[in-house]
């Protein structure tokens, strides 16, 4: 009888920006659909945002994940290129962060794995959240999208007519787990065209 294969692993990193229930949903999601094995990495400013956004400690943001490392741990698993794994996650992604990933300082746990994710040509996505945005956050952001990242604003999609927070917050982690192709329902709303329009309505083209 032939084993189960494993699991693809997704590593998930919380930082310091506002936003820390984007990396918590994440992880609840993965561990609600058990399609992926979910490696934790939460900077110190992260368990702050958390405990000021959420009340959550760092055990209870670290209980939701199937393995955690600590930020300061270079000699980590997912600090080599030979863990595989189909991607990593920052969410949310703090500008100090990003501007970590786009030089490649790799010099904590968190710019070091996105560092291996980069270069074994992996999916690296970032939630980054900060407005407005200076000039060198913008070329941070060109920088990560030229060596193969995603640059991913959590910005709400209002033409779902979101009603809650929560319909916001689930709407992007939804369209984050479809970029991983992880299965998931009830969190997109995924868009069917223009309904019930009547004509005066209908939007035109003016020549």
């Amino acid at each position: 009888m032939n084993a189960p294969a494993p699991r693809p692993r997704l590593i998930v990193a919380i930082t310091g920006a506002s936003g820390a229930i984007y990396g918590v949903r994440l992880l609840e999601q993965l561990r609600a659909s058990g399609a992926c094995e979910s490696h934790l990495v939460i900077s110190s400013s992260g368990v702050m945002t958390a405990q000021q956004e959420l009340g959550m400690k760092r055990g209870d943001i670290e209980a939701l994940a199937d393995v955690v490392h600590n930020v300061k741990d270079i000699g980590a698993t997912i600090a080599s290129g030979s863990f595989q794994s189909a991607g990593m996650v920052i969410a949310p992604c703090s500008m100090k962060t990003l501007a970590g990933v786009a030089n490649g300082l790799a010099d904590n746990l968190v710019s070091r794995a996105a560092d291996v994710i980069l270069k074994e040509r992996r999916r690296l996505v970032l939630l980054a959240r900060e407005t407005p945005l200076n000039l060198a956050h913008l070329r941070n952001m060109t920088s990560v999208t030229e060596m193969g990242g995603i640059i991913f604003p959590p910005v709400p999609a209002f033409y779902t007519q979101p009603q809650t927070i929560d319909d916001i917050v689930n709407h992007t982690v939804g369209r984050l787990l479809d970029l991983f192709s992880i299965p998931h329902s009830g969190l997109v709303h995924r868009w069917e065209g223009m309904q019930n329009l009547s004509k005066k309505d209908s939007p035109t083209c003016a020549l």
